[in-house]
């Protein structure tokens, strides 16, 4: 064993200052990894806290309750000819009052306060009934219909008896009745199918989503059409047909700022061309779906671009070598190979512009538009325009309801973003 070895102190300086590098090396890596999990952990600790907050909110929308009275037709209060027009909600009110042993006064302001409790789909429901079936006048039927959205909210624990009654649309008198009627079995809870079946209502415990989510796809179908063919094409012949000259350069320059743009210039060029100069349908899917075209078209260039770029030369070579021609190495070997990356930028570019509000609100789809459109050129709303309208809604039930929207949205792009990883994985298997 030498000298140096059995004495430490041996150690050269040069040596010494060569090991003291390599610690203070390690010691940064080391504080790097630590810095990249605490920024991840950060990142998570707030993913989790966002969409707590929102589930947390919305989770009520998902459940509504109902009411289910006996109702004494009255035949002569109910016209059999045009049931439409009697005042169910009065006959209704007065005869639960009687049930509850609760005596009218002479303003009729406890029948009042009853009917504040019902839906008006309440209404509807008792004369559908007698429309379809005018045999049950005179006769004591069930009938079923929600209940207002302030009663829903008191039974799901949203309004509280504690709270002064000046600062609730409920009264004391109102709880009390909800109380003995859920006591009873009339009023009973269940999953809220209305926010999936129905379109937008003004009145909260009807208003359901179905119209914004048909909506948002008919739009994204419009601009999956144009986006993803015009983007490929255009990303392709920038990349392997064109000139490298001060034109193209000028292209590529102007396809990269555009990416950048703020999302309402979109919206004010849509409502200037499409709406104004076009005289398209204002607040139609095709109006929308050719906007959000325009604005996802950069991203689907760039992306596909990027793709055919990390396609290796040699593949080029090759085909050019074995006397294929220029289209037939482009379309036959680089794009498929290309194709994961094209797709799952594809779908990144429709994921992103299914959240965008700016445009979507500038070409007029802010407006009421209740059920269900069945065509592109019909007025339809959105999920983001529903989303914003409902959160600036005065209603307090429109808040849940507007969670639980969110949370819809976020599921359709969880799907949208799978379905890129899926087809990207085939892709990647097939070549």
């Amino acid at each position: 064993m030498t000298d140096a070895a059995q004495n430490p102190s041996a150690v050269s300086p040069r040596t010494q200052r060569l090991q003291a590098r390599l610690r203070g090396r390690y010691a940064r890596e080391t504080r790097f990894k630590w810095y990249g999990r605490a920024a991840i952990g950060f990142a998570l600790v707030f993913l989790v806290i966002l969409l707590g907050s929102i589930i947390m909110q919305g989770r009520t929308a998902f459940y509504s309750h109902s009411v289910t009275l006996p109702v004494h037709m009255d035949a002569s209060r109910i016209d059999r000819s045009y049931p439409q027009g009697a005042n169910f909600e009065q006959i209704v009110a007065e005869q639960q009052l009687r049930r509850l042993g609760v005596q009218d006064d002479a303003s009729g302001s406890k029948a009042a306060a009853m009917k504040a409790l019902f839906s008006s789909e309440l209404k509807f429901q008792a004369a559908g009934m007698i429309a379809r079936q005018p045999s049950l006048l005179g006769q004591t039927v069930p009938v079923t219909a929600p209940l207002s959205d302030n009663a829903d909210l008191y039974l799901k624990g949203e309004i509280s008896k504690a709270t002064p009654e000046d600062q609730r649309r409920i009264s004391n008198e109102q709880m009390a009745w909800l109380d003995r009627m859920k006591a009873s079995g009339a009023v009973r809870a269940h999953f809220n199918t209305a926010l999936f079946t129905k379109g937008d209502s003004t009145q909260p415990e009807l208003a359901g989503l179905l119209g914004a989510v048909v909506g948002s796809a008919l739009m994204l179908l419009v601009t999956a059409l144009i986006a993803i063919p015009v983007g490929v094409g255009a990303a392709v012949w920038l990349e392997e047909y064109s000139p490298r000259n001060r034109i193209t350069a000028i292209i590529e320059v102007n396809i990269n700022n555009l990416a950048a743009v703020p999302s309402i210039v979109y919206g004010l060029l849509g409502l200037a061309l499409f709406i104004n100069f076009m005289h398209l349908p204002r607040a139609s899917p095709l109006v929308g779906g050719l906007v959000l075209a325009l604005m996802a078209l950069p991203t689907v260039i760039i992306a596909t671009r990027s793709s055919l770029k990390a396609v290796p030369p040699s593949i080029r070579e090759a085909a050019l070598a074995m006397g294929a021609s220029r289209t037939q190495t482009v379309f036959g070997h680089v794009l498929p190979l290309a194709m994961p990356g094209v797709m799952t930028g594809s779908i990144i570019a429709m994921a992103h512009a299914l959240g965008e509000t700016a445009p979507l609100l500038l070409i007029g789809m802010i407006s009421f538009v209740p059920g269900v459109p069945h065509a592109i050129d019909e007025p339809v709303g959105a999920l983001p325009s529903l989303i914003y309208i409902w959160e600036n809604a005065s209603e307090r039930a429109f808040h849940e309801r507007t969670a639980a929207a969110i949370l819809v949205l976020l599921a359709f792009m969880i799907v949208m973003n799978a379905a890129a990883i899926l087809l990207r994985r085939r892709f990647e298997r097939r070549w």
